[in-house]
Protein backbone atom coordinates (compact mmCIF):
# COMPACT_ATOMS: atom_id res chain seq x y z
CA UNK A 1 0.00 0.00 0.00
CA UNK A 2 1.45 3.36 -1.05
CA UNK A 3 1.78 6.15 1.53
CA UNK A 4 -0.40 9.25 1.51
CA UNK A 5 0.66 12.61 0.18
CA UNK A 6 2.51 14.81 2.69
CA UNK A 7 2.47 18.60 3.11
CA UNK A 8 5.58 20.15 1.52
CA UNK A 9 8.44 21.52 3.58
CA UNK A 10 10.37 24.58 2.50
CA UNK A 11 14.11 24.26 1.91
CA UNK A 12 15.05 27.72 3.12
CA UNK A 13 18.85 27.36 2.84
CA UNK A 14 21.22 24.80 1.37
CA UNK A 15 24.89 24.40 0.55
CA UNK A 16 27.51 21.83 -0.49
CA UNK A 17 31.30 21.70 -0.49
CA UNK A 18 33.10 19.05 -2.50
CA UNK A 19 36.08 18.45 -4.75
CA UNK A 20 34.76 21.03 -7.23
CA UNK A 21 34.89 23.79 -4.61
CA UNK A 22 33.26 25.46 -1.63
CA UNK A 23 29.59 26.37 -1.89
CA UNK A 24 26.86 26.41 -4.51
CA UNK A 25 28.47 28.72 -7.06
CA UNK A 26 31.53 26.51 -7.45
CA UNK A 27 29.25 23.50 -7.82
CA UNK A 28 27.04 25.27 -10.35
CA UNK A 29 30.07 26.32 -12.41
CA UNK A 30 31.32 22.73 -12.53
CA UNK A 31 27.90 21.42 -13.57
CA UNK A 32 27.47 24.03 -16.29
CA UNK A 33 30.93 23.46 -17.77
CA UNK A 34 31.21 19.70 -17.18
CA UNK A 35 34.27 20.28 -14.98
CA UNK A 36 35.25 17.24 -12.94
CA UNK A 37 36.89 17.68 -9.54
CA UNK A 38 38.58 14.27 -9.62
CA UNK A 39 42.37 13.98 -9.48
CA UNK A 40 45.00 11.27 -9.21
CA UNK A 41 45.04 9.89 -5.68
CA UNK A 42 47.43 11.75 -3.41
CA UNK A 43 45.88 10.80 -0.08
CA UNK A 44 47.82 8.87 2.55
CA UNK A 45 51.35 7.61 2.92
CA UNK A 46 50.92 4.89 0.27
CA UNK A 47 48.24 6.12 -2.17
CA UNK A 48 46.30 3.53 -4.10
CA UNK A 49 46.48 3.90 -7.91
CA UNK A 50 43.05 5.46 -8.29
CA UNK A 51 41.34 8.86 -8.63
CA UNK A 52 39.68 10.75 -5.81
CA UNK A 53 37.50 13.77 -5.14
CA UNK A 54 39.57 15.58 -2.50
CA UNK A 55 38.59 18.89 -0.91
CA UNK A 56 41.48 21.35 -0.81
CA UNK A 57 42.40 23.28 2.31
CA UNK A 58 41.16 20.92 5.04
CA UNK A 59 44.64 20.29 6.42
CA UNK A 60 45.29 23.99 6.98
CA UNK A 61 41.86 24.72 8.45
CA UNK A 62 41.69 25.70 12.13
CA UNK A 63 38.51 25.34 14.14
CA UNK A 64 37.44 28.27 16.35
CA UNK A 65 38.86 28.03 19.91
CA UNK A 66 35.51 27.06 21.41
CA UNK A 67 35.30 24.10 19.00
CA UNK A 68 38.96 23.06 19.06
CA UNK A 69 38.27 19.93 21.13
CA UNK A 70 36.34 18.48 18.18
CA UNK A 71 39.27 18.73 15.78
CA UNK A 72 39.50 16.00 13.14
CA UNK A 73 39.31 15.92 9.33
CA UNK A 74 35.57 15.20 9.24
CA UNK A 75 34.64 18.04 11.59
CA UNK A 76 36.98 20.45 9.82
CA UNK A 77 35.21 19.73 6.55
CA UNK A 78 31.86 20.18 8.28
CA UNK A 79 32.97 23.60 9.56
CA UNK A 80 34.20 24.60 6.09
CA UNK A 81 30.85 23.59 4.61
CA UNK A 82 28.76 25.35 7.26
CA UNK A 83 30.40 28.70 6.47
CA UNK A 84 29.34 28.73 2.81
CA UNK A 85 26.30 30.35 1.19
CA UNK A 86 25.16 32.20 4.32
CA UNK A 87 24.14 28.94 5.96
CA UNK A 88 25.31 29.91 9.44
CA UNK A 89 23.29 33.13 9.21
CA UNK A 90 20.18 31.28 8.02
CA UNK A 91 20.35 28.89 10.96
CA UNK A 92 20.96 31.76 13.36
CA UNK A 93 17.80 33.48 12.10
CA UNK A 94 15.82 30.24 12.47
CA UNK A 95 17.15 29.84 16.00
CA UNK A 96 15.80 33.29 16.83
CA UNK A 97 12.39 32.43 15.33
CA UNK A 98 11.87 29.04 16.92
CA UNK A 99 14.29 28.77 19.82
CA UNK A 100 17.31 26.45 19.94
CA UNK A 101 15.38 23.51 21.40
CA UNK A 102 12.90 23.44 18.49
CA UNK A 103 15.50 22.83 15.75
CA UNK A 104 16.85 19.32 15.16
CA UNK A 105 20.23 18.34 13.75
CA UNK A 106 19.97 15.20 11.61
CA UNK A 107 23.13 14.21 9.76
CA UNK A 108 24.29 11.24 7.71
CA UNK A 109 27.79 9.82 7.68
CA UNK A 110 29.47 6.52 6.93
CA UNK A 111 32.84 7.01 8.57
CA UNK A 112 32.39 10.06 10.81
CA UNK A 113 35.76 10.68 12.50
CA UNK A 114 37.26 7.24 11.90
CA UNK A 115 40.22 8.83 10.14
CA UNK A 116 41.21 10.44 13.44
CA UNK A 117 40.81 7.09 15.22
CA UNK A 118 43.07 5.47 12.62
CA UNK A 119 45.67 8.14 13.39
CA UNK A 120 45.30 7.57 17.13
CA UNK A 121 46.08 3.87 16.71
CA UNK A 122 49.38 4.76 15.05
CA UNK A 123 50.35 6.86 18.09
CA UNK A 124 49.77 4.43 20.98
CA UNK A 125 51.89 4.94 24.06
CA UNK A 126 54.10 2.30 25.70
CA UNK A 127 51.09 0.80 27.47
CA UNK A 128 49.07 0.50 24.27
CA UNK A 129 46.78 3.43 25.10
CA UNK A 130 45.83 6.44 23.04
CA UNK A 131 48.15 9.39 23.47
CA UNK A 132 47.01 12.15 25.83
CA UNK A 133 45.83 14.41 22.98
CA UNK A 134 43.72 11.58 21.50
CA UNK A 135 41.79 10.71 24.65
CA UNK A 136 38.71 12.43 23.28
CA UNK A 137 35.83 9.93 23.39
CA UNK A 138 33.38 12.43 21.87
CA UNK A 139 35.55 12.60 18.75
CA UNK A 140 36.12 8.84 18.47
CA UNK A 141 32.42 8.02 18.05
CA UNK A 142 30.10 7.74 15.04
CA UNK A 143 27.95 10.50 16.59
CA UNK A 144 30.84 12.99 16.62
CA UNK A 145 29.67 14.85 13.52
CA UNK A 146 26.14 15.58 14.73
CA UNK A 147 27.30 16.60 18.21
CA UNK A 148 29.92 18.90 16.71
CA UNK A 149 27.48 20.57 14.33
CA UNK A 150 24.87 20.97 17.05
CA UNK A 151 27.39 22.78 19.26
CA UNK A 152 28.72 24.85 16.38
CA UNK A 153 25.20 26.05 15.53
CA UNK A 154 24.09 26.60 19.13
CA UNK A 155 21.14 24.23 18.81
CA UNK A 156 19.51 22.11 21.53
CA UNK A 157 16.82 20.05 19.78
CA UNK A 158 16.90 16.36 18.85
CA UNK A 159 20.21 15.20 17.38
CA UNK A 160 20.43 12.16 15.13
CA UNK A 161 23.17 10.37 13.24
CA UNK A 162 22.00 8.21 10.35
CA UNK A 163 24.49 5.70 8.99
CA UNK A 164 22.94 3.60 6.24
CA UNK A 165 25.90 3.61 3.87
CA UNK A 166 25.43 5.71 0.75
CA UNK A 167 21.81 6.63 1.48
CA UNK A 168 22.66 8.15 4.88
CA UNK A 169 22.32 11.85 4.07
CA UNK A 170 19.30 11.31 1.85
CA UNK A 171 17.37 9.58 4.65
CA UNK A 172 17.93 12.61 6.90
CA UNK A 173 15.18 14.40 4.95
CA UNK A 174 12.72 11.64 5.77
CA UNK A 175 13.54 11.72 9.46
CA UNK A 176 13.21 15.51 9.57
CA UNK A 177 9.83 15.46 7.82
CA UNK A 178 8.44 13.01 10.36
CA UNK A 179 9.67 15.02 13.35
CA UNK A 180 8.22 18.25 11.94
CA UNK A 181 4.89 16.61 10.99
CA UNK A 182 4.55 15.16 14.50
CA UNK A 183 5.06 18.60 16.02
CA UNK A 184 8.24 17.65 17.87
CA UNK A 185 10.28 20.36 16.13
CA UNK A 186 9.68 23.39 13.91
CA UNK A 187 12.80 23.11 11.72
CA UNK A 188 15.75 20.83 11.06
CA UNK A 189 19.32 21.17 9.91
CA UNK A 190 19.89 18.12 7.72
CA UNK A 191 22.93 17.03 5.77
CA UNK A 192 26.01 14.88 5.90
CA UNK A 193 29.79 14.81 5.87
CA UNK A 194 32.26 12.09 4.98
CA UNK A 195 36.00 12.43 4.51
CA UNK A 196 38.63 10.28 2.89
CA UNK A 197 40.49 7.86 5.16
CA UNK A 198 42.36 4.59 4.93
CA UNK A 199 39.37 2.48 5.90
CA UNK A 200 37.37 3.90 3.00
CA UNK A 201 40.03 3.72 0.30
CA UNK A 202 41.49 0.33 1.16
CA UNK A 203 38.12 -1.11 2.17
CA UNK A 204 36.49 -0.39 -1.18
CA UNK A 205 39.64 -1.50 -2.94
CA UNK A 206 39.42 -4.86 -1.16
CA UNK A 207 35.92 -5.26 -2.64
CA UNK A 208 37.44 -4.66 -6.11
CA UNK A 209 35.10 -1.70 -6.61
CA UNK A 210 37.69 1.06 -7.09
CA UNK A 211 38.65 2.14 -10.61
CA UNK A 212 42.24 3.04 -11.56
CA UNK A 213 40.77 5.82 -13.74
CA UNK A 214 38.24 8.61 -13.21
CA UNK A 215 34.86 6.92 -12.77
CA UNK A 216 32.61 6.65 -15.84
CA UNK A 217 28.98 6.23 -14.75
CA UNK A 218 26.82 4.21 -17.15
CA UNK A 219 29.70 3.84 -19.61
CA UNK A 220 29.81 0.58 -21.51
CA UNK A 221 33.40 0.15 -20.25
CA UNK A 222 32.93 1.35 -16.67
CA UNK A 223 35.15 -0.42 -14.17
CA UNK A 224 34.48 1.01 -10.73
CA UNK A 225 34.06 4.00 -8.49
CA UNK A 226 36.13 7.04 -7.59
CA UNK A 227 35.91 7.91 -3.90
CA UNK A 228 35.45 11.44 -2.67
CA UNK A 229 34.72 13.61 0.34
CA UNK A 230 32.11 16.32 0.85
CA UNK A 231 29.95 18.26 3.26
CA UNK A 232 26.41 19.43 2.61
CA UNK A 233 23.59 20.95 4.62
CA UNK A 234 20.01 22.11 4.21
CA UNK A 235 17.56 23.91 6.49
CA UNK A 236 14.02 22.52 6.42
CA UNK A 237 11.09 24.49 7.81
CA UNK A 238 7.37 23.97 8.01
CA UNK A 239 5.19 25.37 5.20
CA UNK A 240 5.62 26.23 1.54
CA UNK A 241 8.61 28.03 0.04
CA UNK A 242 10.43 28.74 -3.19
CA UNK A 243 12.06 25.31 -3.02
CA UNK A 244 10.29 22.39 -1.38
CA UNK A 245 10.79 18.83 -0.22
CA UNK A 246 7.73 17.10 -1.65
CA UNK A 247 8.32 13.43 -1.04
CA UNK A 248 10.66 10.69 0.13
CA UNK A 249 10.71 6.94 -0.08
CA UNK A 250 12.80 4.47 1.90
CA UNK A 251 13.25 0.73 1.45
CA UNK A 252 15.65 -1.84 2.86
CA UNK A 253 15.57 -4.91 0.64
CA UNK A 254 18.58 -6.55 2.38
CA UNK A 255 19.31 -8.55 -0.78
CA UNK A 256 23.09 -8.57 -0.30
CA UNK A 257 25.70 -6.78 1.77
CA UNK A 258 27.27 -4.98 -1.19
CA UNK A 259 25.29 -5.88 -4.33
CA UNK A 260 21.92 -4.37 -5.32
CA UNK A 261 18.82 -6.47 -5.86
CA UNK A 262 19.05 -7.69 -9.48
CA UNK A 263 15.57 -6.38 -10.33
CA UNK A 264 15.98 -3.25 -8.22
CA UNK A 265 12.95 -4.09 -6.08
CA UNK A 266 14.02 -2.02 -3.09
CA UNK A 267 15.04 0.90 -5.27
CA UNK A 268 11.71 0.81 -7.08
CA UNK A 269 9.79 0.69 -3.78
CA UNK A 270 11.67 3.79 -2.60
CA UNK A 271 10.88 5.52 -5.90
CA UNK A 272 7.18 4.66 -5.74
CA UNK A 273 6.84 5.83 -2.14
CA UNK A 274 8.61 9.12 -2.88
CA UNK A 275 6.32 9.85 -5.82
CA UNK A 276 3.24 8.89 -3.80
CA UNK A 277 4.14 11.24 -0.96
CA UNK A 278 4.71 13.99 -3.53
CA UNK A 279 1.45 13.22 -5.34
CA UNK A 280 3.27 12.91 -8.68
CA UNK A 281 3.71 10.39 -11.47
CA UNK A 282 6.95 9.61 -13.24
CA UNK A 283 5.93 11.81 -16.19
CA UNK A 284 6.11 14.90 -13.94
CA UNK A 285 9.82 14.52 -13.16
CA UNK A 286 12.03 16.81 -15.25
CA UNK A 287 15.44 15.81 -13.86
CA UNK A 288 16.76 12.68 -12.14
CA UNK A 289 20.03 12.71 -10.24
CA UNK A 290 20.88 9.02 -10.40
CA UNK A 291 22.96 7.19 -7.83
CA UNK A 292 25.20 6.15 -10.74
CA UNK A 293 28.39 5.02 -9.01
CA UNK A 294 30.03 3.54 -12.15
CA UNK A 295 30.14 0.08 -10.59
CA UNK A 296 28.96 -2.62 -12.96
CA UNK A 297 25.89 -3.88 -11.10
CA UNK A 298 24.64 -0.62 -9.58
CA UNK A 299 24.49 1.16 -12.93
CA UNK A 300 22.92 -1.85 -14.62
CA UNK A 301 20.09 -2.10 -12.09
CA UNK A 302 19.41 1.63 -11.78
CA UNK A 303 19.65 2.18 -15.53
CA UNK A 304 17.05 -0.52 -16.11
CA UNK A 305 14.75 0.99 -13.48
CA UNK A 306 14.83 4.45 -15.03
CA UNK A 307 14.45 3.04 -18.53
CA UNK A 308 11.28 1.11 -17.72
CA UNK A 309 9.61 3.74 -15.52
CA UNK A 310 10.31 7.16 -17.07
CA UNK A 311 9.49 8.74 -20.43
CA UNK A 312 12.30 9.21 -22.92
CA UNK A 313 12.23 13.01 -22.58
CA UNK A 314 13.28 12.84 -18.90
CA UNK A 315 16.80 14.22 -18.37
CA UNK A 316 18.79 11.92 -16.08
CA UNK A 317 22.47 11.92 -15.15
CA UNK A 318 24.99 10.81 -12.56
CA UNK A 319 27.14 13.50 -10.97
CA UNK A 320 29.61 11.12 -9.30
CA UNK A 321 32.14 12.02 -12.02
CA UNK A 322 32.20 15.59 -10.68
CA UNK A 323 32.66 14.90 -6.98
CA UNK A 324 33.53 11.24 -6.67
CA UNK A 325 31.37 8.94 -4.58
CA UNK A 326 31.18 10.82 -1.29
CA UNK A 327 29.56 7.90 0.54
CA UNK A 328 27.53 9.13 3.52
CA UNK A 329 27.56 12.66 2.07
CA UNK A 330 26.39 11.58 -1.40
CA UNK A 331 22.70 11.99 -0.61
CA UNK A 332 22.97 15.61 0.53
CA UNK A 333 25.40 16.65 -2.23
CA UNK A 334 23.07 15.26 -4.87
CA UNK A 335 20.02 16.74 -3.15
CA UNK A 336 21.78 20.12 -3.38
CA UNK A 337 22.44 19.50 -7.08
CA UNK A 338 18.75 18.68 -7.55
CA UNK A 339 17.77 21.89 -5.77
CA UNK A 340 20.19 23.85 -7.95
CA UNK A 341 18.60 22.27 -11.01
CA UNK A 342 15.24 23.68 -9.94
CA UNK A 343 16.54 27.05 -8.74
CA UNK A 344 18.90 27.77 -11.65
CA UNK A 345 17.41 25.79 -14.53
CA UNK A 346 20.47 23.56 -15.01
CA UNK A 347 20.22 19.91 -16.04
CA UNK A 348 23.67 18.38 -15.40
CA UNK A 349 25.36 15.93 -17.71
CA UNK A 350 27.47 12.86 -16.91
CA UNK A 351 31.19 13.67 -17.06
CA UNK A 352 34.00 11.24 -18.00
CA UNK A 353 31.53 8.88 -19.73
CA UNK A 354 32.25 8.38 -23.43
CA UNK A 355 30.04 5.51 -24.63
CA UNK A 356 26.74 4.88 -22.90
CA UNK A 357 25.97 1.29 -22.03
CA UNK A 358 23.36 0.17 -24.61
CA UNK A 359 21.41 -1.44 -21.75
CA UNK A 360 20.73 2.04 -20.36
CA UNK A 361 17.94 4.10 -21.83
CA UNK A 362 17.81 7.47 -23.61
CA UNK A 363 17.01 9.27 -20.36
CA UNK A 364 20.69 9.34 -19.35
CA UNK A 365 22.42 12.39 -20.82
CA UNK A 366 26.13 13.08 -21.15
CA UNK A 367 25.89 16.83 -21.83
CA UNK A 368 24.35 19.49 -19.58
CA UNK A 369 21.30 21.42 -20.71
CA UNK A 370 19.31 24.48 -19.70
CA UNK A 371 15.60 24.48 -19.08
CA UNK A 372 12.87 24.73 -16.51
CA UNK A 373 12.97 22.07 -13.83
CA UNK A 374 9.74 21.93 -11.85
CA UNK A 375 10.34 18.60 -10.15
CA UNK A 376 13.59 16.75 -9.52
CA UNK A 377 14.21 13.25 -8.20
CA UNK A 378 17.39 12.25 -6.36
CA UNK A 379 18.26 8.56 -5.88
CA UNK A 380 20.60 7.22 -3.19
CA UNK A 381 21.08 3.46 -3.04
CA UNK A 382 23.39 2.09 -0.37
CA UNK A 383 25.01 -1.18 0.67
CA UNK A 384 22.69 -3.71 2.25
CA UNK A 385 19.77 -2.51 0.15
CA UNK A 386 19.42 0.77 2.06
CA UNK A 387 17.58 2.76 -0.58
CA UNK A 388 16.16 6.29 -0.54
CA UNK A 389 14.57 8.53 -3.17
CA UNK A 390 13.75 12.22 -2.69
CA UNK A 391 11.45 14.48 -4.68
CA UNK A 392 12.01 18.24 -4.69
CA UNK A 393 9.84 20.84 -6.37
CA UNK A 394 9.49 24.47 -7.30
CA UNK A 395 7.18 26.28 -4.90
CA UNK A 396 4.75 29.07 -5.70
CA UNK A 397 7.22 31.67 -4.41
CA UNK A 398 9.89 30.67 -6.96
Amino acid sequence: MLPQRIPPLQVSAFTATSAVGVGKEALLDALEHSRSGLRANDFGAAPLPTWIGRVDGIEALTLPPELAGWDCRNNRLAWLGLQADGFLEAVSAARERYGPSRIAVILGTSTSSIGETELAYTQLDADGNFGADQRRPLVHTPHSLAMFVQQALGLEGPSETISTACSSSAKVFASAERLIRLGLIDAAVVGGVDTLCGSVLFGFNSLELVSPEPCRPFDANRDGISLGEAAGFALLERGPGALELLGYGEASDAHHMSTPHPQGLGAERALDDALARAGLGTDAIDYINMHGTASTKNDEVEGALVTRRFPERTHASSTKGFTGHTLGAAGIVEAVISLLAIERGILPGTVNTATLDPECGPQIKLQPAKGEVRYALSNSFGFGGNNCSLVFGKGAAQ
